[in-house]
């Protein structure tokens, strides 16, 4: 008995040690492709510091040590969500739709969408930019927001119903609160929706419809599991705008970026040091409702395996302990670099140079973005690598590029924001009479993912910078980058998939769709496993 029981033991610890060698080893890989995404922006913001804007040591190697953070964080994000948010919206998403009860639906995904909006570490930032609206008002009404329009994609995906039409419908809704919004608060409102879908969202909301797809054995299951961040970033448009016509505030003016001005290499670490309790504080704030539901979710109704539970367990935690490392780099060291070289460049005799600089800057920053990484890999796994990875970060990249170029062109001309995000939503319309629906659904997801942290951090104190440099309205000119990048992908990837479809001969699109759709059963069975 004695011997089966040091054996079993003997086994178990054996099985705990393999598990932390695997892990360690896509530790290190999911490290290596962070530091392959930060170095080009690394490499850039060095060449302007070393060739046309002189720096102060601090704030240089305050974004040096910012950079380390960044990559190590987000290498443990990348691997926690694998290893944790990403199956628990694979479960909640299975288990909600096999009850078959529209009611359970309706609540649990409301519920979800709401405490996961909450969770959003981004959304914090941006209501602490919004005057004459309480934070907690805004939080909740755009937390609100995304549980509404999160019930709506999925009942979208159980009823057929076409992507396409609800995007053109809402957006036109959209446009027309527009009409009624205070100037100042406008651009606020088109951040907000891409500032949402952020590193904690994207990964849930985008696993949440695999699993509600995989209950579905059709053609068209597989493509309708995306398009749920494309939707759920519609609500907080549409929330704030109407907070913006209750409240009807004045101006929008975001808070001065602390500069780090430290003497010696201990102060500077110190700086860094001193933010990590805030961010473990916040990190831990905006996980621990989501990790409650779940477990509260677990033992009523999904009922994992320990073995299953473990793994979760430890993939949030990996999150968790990411996101503090990538969001004291950002906020620490990204910010202020960022806002301190918008400075400079707007001071310039030719303040024309930011387009092409922003447009370099874009071209590379969108590789950064954690929830960028979620979405390549969602993309391969569920089209079982029908769309290549890099075909979709080039395009993506390539949108990101035009959309800080005409954003820094606004800021260097003043033209108003609706002159860009009009024309750029009715061709992003009409595309999608055109193009396959997968790539319409990927195009507008990714809009919702390319707009994240290192976009709020670096891009948005960019443009705040050089505004200010020269003489501009920070409220209307500035803000609003966000907008643009979260709109030019939608444009850019839907042209990918009209190359794809004129490339795709009738034969290979039939292959092509039926390996979707055994790689979406073998993952409805994975589910049920």
């Amino acid at each position: 008995m004695w011997g089966r029981t040091i054996k079993g033991v003997y086994c178990l610890d054996r099985k705990k040690l393999n598990l932390l060698k695997q892990n360690r080893t896509i530790l290190v890989e999911k490290v290596r492709e962070s530091l392959t995404s930060v170095l080009p922006i690394t490499v850039i913001v060095f060449l302007l510091c070393f060739s046309l804007i002189p720096v102060p040591n601090s704030i240089l190697m305050a974004f040096v040590i910012g950079a380390v953070f960044l990559i190590l964080g987000m290498g443990l994000f990348t691997l926690g969500t694998d290893l944790g948010m990403t199956p628990i919206g694979h479960h909640v998403g299975s288990a909600i739709t096999k009850s078959k009860s529209i009611f359970l639906i309706v609540l649990v995904c409301f519920l979800v969408g709401t405490i996961i909006t909450v969770s959003e570490p981004d959304l914090q930032v941006l209501a602490e930019q919004v005057p004459n609206v309480p934070n907690m008002v805004l939080i909740l009404a755009v937390a609100v927001g995304v549980g509404i329009f999160l019930v709506i994609s999925l009942l979208r995906i159980l009823l057929k119903i076409k992507l396409a039409y609800l995007l053109i419908g809402f957006y036109l809704i959209v446009f027309i609160l527009a009409q009624f919004v205070p100037l100042d608060f406008l651009a606020v409102a088109f951040d907000s929706g891409g500032v949402t879908t952020g590193p904690m969202t994207v990964p849930f909301i985008m696993a949440l419809g695999v699993g509600v797809a995989s209950i579905r054995s059709d053609k068209d299951a597989t493509n309708d599991s995306f398009g749920l961040v494309a939707l759920c970033s519609i609500g907080p448009i549409v929330a704030v705008m109407i907070l913006g016509i209750l409240y009807n505030p004045e101006s929008a003016v975001q808070s001065a970026v602390n500069m780090p001005d430290v003497s010696n290499s201990v102060e500077l670490w110190k700086l860094f040091i001193s933010a990590l309790p805030r961010y473990f504080e916040e990190v831990g704030i905006a996980l621990f409702p989501m990790v409650v539901f779940f477990l509260g979710l677990q033992a009523w109704k999904l009922k994992l395996s320990k073995h299953q539970l473990i793994h979760i367990i430890v993939g949030v935690g990996y999150t968790y302990i990411g996101l503090v490392l990538f969001l004291t780099g950002v906020n620490v060291g990204f910010m202020p670099a960022g806002n301190y070289l918008g400075q400079q460049l707007g001071s310039l005799a030719h303040p024309g140079v930011l387009i092409p600089i922003g447009a370099l800057i874009g071209y590379f920053i969108v590789a950064a973005e954690p929830a960028v990484h979620v979405l390549n890999k969602q993309v391969f796994d569920i089209t079982a690598g029908a769309i290549p990875a890099k075909a979709l970060s080039t395009s993506l990249s390539i949108g990101v590029a035009i959309s800080v170029a005409l954003a820094m062109m606004r800021i260097v001309v003043g033209m108003p924001i609706m002159y860009l995000l009009v024309p750029g939503y009715l061709i992003a319309a009409v595309l999608t009479f055109f193009t396959p629906p997968i790539f319409t659904a990927i195009a507008f997801d990714s809009g919702g993912v390319a707009s994240g942290p290192m976009t709020a951090t670096f891009l948005l104190p960019l443009a705040m910078g050089a505004c200010s440099a020269l003489g501009g309205d920070v409220t209307t000119d500035a803000f609003g980058v966000v907008a643009m990048v979260a709109m030019t992908p939608l444009i850019t990837i839907q042209i990918l998939g009209l190359y794809f479809k004129m490339k795709t001969k009738p034969g290979e699109e039939h292959a092509g769709e039926s390996a979707l759709i055994m790689d979406n059963n073998h993952e409805k069975r994975e589910i049920e496993d």
